[in-house]
């Protein structure tokens, strides 16, 4: 008998005492596994995760959680051939590998570098800045982001049990939350071997990470209020997860990835000559074969200019006939089987539905030739290409989770944005075309009804990644059937897991709360200059305040004869006072941010390092000759960086006029020495 998968839960390896559930080889039939949960405590694993794992991820900062994710990526990418031999066993062929493994190494890689250069080195978030809430800045309020007190669920789909898994995973713990994984049975010896490596790594802390290998049983009965639960699936059980009580009295969160019926659009401008033809051409064929079909991005409708039917018919049917199906692990393979009989059988019961509505133009849905592998005994299909019938709405509504795809007829733009439509919400929608006019008109069309949309000429096409692509930067989700759910789009998928509050209060209450110097906030102004401090000794709130200088008609005559920059405003008189805006002759905004750095900078060698930018840089009151400035520096936020001797500080910048009014705002960027013997090396 083959080995019985475990689950991971509350701190040890859980093997049930029945003997499970087969799970079998797709391309032999063989016995790979068997699976059950039958005596797991699922309650238990729900308390483990909010009572252990999530205190645990929550302490740490967002670099923190991100260096342990580069950590782990790093780890499992030792372990890839051991991956690699599981996942053909699922069917899939080392190019479809390719898309599932190293796609979600990747994906963690790609959190790990998000979450160090675009969130804090803290446990909170801010959205935005504050807003004033009364007139003379007493009382202001600030958004802020912090992590849920519960456990995120992730229940995925059998087709990619390796990336699956870890794109859910590495937002929710970025995040603080602790993941509880429930993959689909038929693919989970590969997601327990992944889960397995990790686990004895001991590189995440413990509870931040759980394995349920089998039913999910009454786990979600467990959950509440600050619990959520990621689904990727069929849209008949994501509608029976919206009707869990859990979900309807509990407020758990739930997020679906159902059903997509994704479509790409050949533009009416392309021709069989032009390149953008063949581009066409190979990603739907790429799109019916990768992963024999079983994506939830994988184009289902081929939406061509009626002019071009035929050829493009012809076309897919000539290159669908040069794929070669078979052994996965066959190098000459391109495509291998499906996750299993069963499914086969469900996809041969879709295009049953969909030839009310379409005929079958290439393949048999019952016979296929292979290569090092049984047809019978595995669960191999035919490549399917079908036709649609003129109005027939089946091919809008069936979903063949499998290598099939249909072509429908267009003759205005109008009418292609119409089909696409009809597909009631997708993940993913590709244009085909060279002609800006109609990339505009068809894009703003398909973006209300699509979470992704690429437009594919022959300017990208060499670095396009394809229509099927989810990117860990990019949103990955859709409206409507696609089930409304936006998970990856980088920080925004992190920020889809945490609690989003308005905090009202003093600007000193809310520099407190946040971390962040608030305008109106207590300034420190003291002997040292702030420059003269390193990062262990700068606090929120350290200034200085400069002296004023006159800015002189010679500043601003010599500025712009040194640097070419001779806008009439700055230096024709009369056309200057024609200016509404400035009336005369006005100091140029970049030589009042010059002059206010000289006014501001202590120069000597220090723990600042180098300044390497500045932020939201606004001019607010023009200065004209004879006018006055002076600068008030704040240090607004510190963040250190784990893996240097240095950390980032952001500084406050206000430059006044003689009056007391703003001239210009802005956030100097500075990196700073955590300790003053590093200053002095430097110097």
């Amino acid at each position: 008998m083959s080995p019985l998968l475990e689950s991971y839960a509350a701190g040890r390896w859980f093997q049930a005492e029945d003997a499970g559930q087969p799970l079998l080889d797709a391309v032999t039939g063989q016995e790979v596994a068997r699976v059950s949960t039958t005596g797991l405590d699922y309650a238990a694993m729900v308390a483990h995760g909010r009572e252990v794992g999530g205190p645990a991820v929550r302490k740490l900062t967002f670099h923190e959680r991100a260096l342990l994710l580069k950590e782990v990526a790093l780890h499992l990418g030792q372990f890839k051939d051991e991956f690699y031999a599981l996942s053909f066993r699922t069917g899939a062929t080392k190019r479809d590998s390719f898309v599932d493994i190293d796609g979600g190494i990747g994906t963690m890689f790609s959190y790990a570098s998000k979450g160090r250069r675009e969130l804090p080195n803290d446990t909170v978030v801010l959205d935005g800045g504050t807003e004033p809430l009364s007139r003379n800045g007493t009382f202001v309020g600030q958004h802020l982001y912090t992590s849920r007190t519960g456990v995120a669920v992730q229940i995925n789909a059998f087709n990619f049990p390796v990336w699956g898994m870890l794109e859910k995973l590495a937002p929710a713990f970025l995040a603080g939350l602790p993941s509880i994984v429930k993959p689909a049975s038929q693919t989970s010896y590969l997601t327990e071997a992944v889960v397995r490596r990790i686990i004895e790594s001991g590189i995440l802390p413990e509870g931040s990470l759980q394995l349920i290998s089998g039913s999910a049983g009454d786990l979600l009965d467990q959950l509440g209020e600050q619990d959520s639960v990621d689904f990727t699936g069929s849209a008949s059980t994501a509608d029976i997860l919206r009707k869990h009580p859990a979900v309807l009295e509990r407020g758990v969160r739930l997020g679906v990835e159902a059903d997509s019926l994704n479509c790409s659009i050949l533009g009416l401008d392309v021709t069989p000559e032009d390149p953008e033809f063949e581009l066409f051409i190979k990603g739907v064929v790429a799109e019916m074969t990768v992963k024999a079909g079983q994506k939830c991005t994988a184009i289902r409708r081929a939406i061509v200019p009626q002019a071009l039917t035929s050829a493009v018919i012809e076309a897919l049917s000539a290159r669908l006939a040069k794929t070669v199906v078979g052994d996965p692990a066959d190098e000459s393979v391109r495509m291998g089987a499906l996750a299993s009989l069963g499914q086969r059988e469900e996809v041969r019961k879709a295009i049953t539905e969909l030839r009310r509505g379409a005929d079958v133009v290439f393949g048999d849905p019952d016979h296929v030739e292979t290569v090092g592998a049984d047809a019978q005994a595995g669960a191999f299909l035919s490549p399917v290409l079908l036709k649609a019938h003129d109005g027939a709405s089946e091919p809008h509504d069936v979903e063949p989770f499998g290598p099939v795809s249909t072509v429908f007829s267009y003759r205005t733009t109008e009418e292609a944005i119409a089909l696409a439509a009809r597909g009631k919400g997708s993940l993913a929608a590709s244009l085909v075309t060279h002609d800006p006019r109609i990339a505009r008109e068809v894009t703003l069309g398909l973006a209300p009804w699509h979470g992704r949309v690429l437009v594919l000429d022959r300017d990208d096409a060499g670095e396009s990644t394809g229509h099927g692509s989810p990117l860990p930067v990019l949103v990955h989700g859709g409206p409507g059937r696609a089930g409304g759910g936006e998970e990856l789009g980088g920080i925004r998928g992190v920020l889809h897991h945490m609690q989003r509050t308005a905090i009202q209060g003093s600007p000193d209450m809310i520099t407190a709360i946040t971390g962040r110097w608030t305008t109106g906030s207590r300034r420190e102004v003291g002997e040292v200059h702030p420059f003269r401090k390193s990062l262990a000794e700068l606090k929120i709130g350290d200034g200085i305040s400069s002296k004023p200088r006159t800015v002189t008609l010679a500043d601003i005559d010599h500025f712009a004869e040194f640097t070419g920059d001779t806008f009439y405003a700055h230096t024709d008189p009369e056309a200057a006072a024609a200016n509404p805006l400035f009336g005369g002759i006005v100091a140029h905004g970049y030589l009042v941010v010059s002059l206010a750095a000289g006014l501001f900078v202590e120069p000597n060698p220090g723990p600042v390092l180098a300044n390497f930018g500045v932020d939201n840089l606004r001019f607010l009151t023009p200065v004209k000759a004879g006018d006055s400035i002076a600068v008030e520096l704040t240090v607004k936020q510190i963040t250190p960086r784990n893996s240097a001797d240095y950390g980032e500080v952001r500084w406050d910048a206000v430059v006044k006029n003689q009056d007391g009014e703003n001239v210009a705002t802005y956030d100097v960027l500075t990196l700073v020495a955590k300790e003053q013997a590093l200053s002095a090396g430097q110097g």
